[in-house]
Formats: structure tokens, C-alpha cells, sequence
């Protein structure tokens, strides 16, 4: 897959896992973006290491868009965890 293929399942799969993880997070569109990259690189990487499949297939591939929203859901918690409840006044 390209590179833009990459943003979009990235920017897609963060706004599905902010959807899926209602709540106030510090970061923006932008963040969203980030975390939805990360988050489909950590879950393919890990559909490979613990399932030993190869989970980023294709752009259509219901594997890949699983793997994307799951790996931003666990990047999504961590990001939450670190910033916590910050909150400007």
C-alpha cells in the first residue's frame, strides 16, 4: 500500500477509535491522524508477532482495517493514560 493509503486508514481509523473511546482527549484532527498511522502499524505488527498472520493485506482488506482499529484503540489509551485529565482553564 502507498503511502496516502496509509494516512487515509490512519485518519479513518483514529476517528473510529476516538468513536469507539468517547471522551475529551487534548489532541486534535492532527493527533487523530497520528495515532491512526501508529496505531495500524502496532497492529499489524502485532497480528504478526502474536497470531503470525499477515494482517495488513490490502487497502479493502477487512484484516487491515481490524489491525488498524485495534492498534489505535491501545495507542488511543496509552495517550490517554500519559496526558491523563489535563485540562486547561
Amino acid at each position: 500500500m502507498g503511502i496516502l493509503a496509509w494516512i487515509l486508514i490512519g485518519l479513518l481509523a483514529g476517528i473510529i477509535a476516538k468513536a469507539l473511546m468517547p471522551g475529551r482527549d487534548p489532541g486534535g484532527i492532527i493527533i487523530t491522524m497520528l495515532i491512526g498511522i501508529a496505531g495500524g502499524l502496532l497492529g499489524g505488527w502485532l497480528g504478526k508477532v502474536i497470531f503470525g498472520v499477515d494482517s495488513i493485506d490490502g487497502f479493502f482488506d477487512l484484516s487491515t482495517w481490524i489491525a488498524a482499529i485495534v492498534g489505535s484503540l491501545i495507542l488511543l489509551t496509552v495517550y490517554r493514560l500519559v496526558t491523563g485529565n489535563r485540562r486547561h482553564a
